[in-house]
């Protein structure tokens, strides 16, 4: 209620400016934010600033990733099958463990790809678009090989297969903290 009857005494506030002859459009800002003379100006980084500050950021390649997903996936199907003794839910986890490096190793290789273009604004469009469409590619698969397991798996157990996917795709967390820091 408070809220309302504040927007309405501005409103009333802009009505009684606008008949003294004072302008009503006037754009109210706040007394924290600088003037238009003081604020800084959008200056773009140069090309070797921009190799420096990527040399700072962290990151893990895609296909250190991936590398860490086989592991864990096959480290996961090994607990697995030594606690069961089950080869259907071997396999079924294994598979799970497929069912997310397969989709990811193809979306890494698109992605990894170099972009075509002569302008940094090509190649900028042509990485946003690759993206969508591997992403696309990767989310397929994914879907058309969990369809196809109950075929390709024989004694399919679902919940193992899902534990094999699930704990494989956090292995990305891993590959992350696993990362070899880089000195500032």
């Amino acid at each position: 209620m408070q809220k309302v009857q504040s927007a309405d005494s501005q409103a009333n506030a802009a009505r009684a400016q606008a008949d003294d002859g004072t302008q009503a459009n006037t754009p109210v800002r706040p007394s924290n934010l600088e003037t238009e003379g003081g604020a800084e100006e959008f200056k773009p980084l140069s090309a070797e600033e921009a190799q420096a500050l990527m040399a700072r950021l962290d990151s893990v390649s895609p296909w250190r990733v991936l590398a860490v997903q086989v592991v864990g996936g096959s480290v996961v199907a090994a607990v697995a099958w030594l606690l069961t003794g089950s080869r259907p839910v071997l396999w079924s986890v294994l598979y799970g463990a497929l069912a997310v490096v397969l989709p990811n190793a193809v979306l890494a290789r698109g992605m990894t790809r170099g972009t075509r273009g002569s302008d940094a604004r090509t190649r900028a469009m042509g990485s946003a678009l690759g993206f969508f469409i591997w992403e696309g590619a990767k989310v397929a698969l994914t879907v058309a090989m969990l369809f196809a397991a109950p075929r390709l798996v024989e004694g399919l157990s679902w919940p193992a297969l899902l534990v094999g996917l699930v704990l494989t795709m956090k292995m990305m967390w891993v590959a992350w903290v696993a990362r070899p820091k880089r000195e500032i």
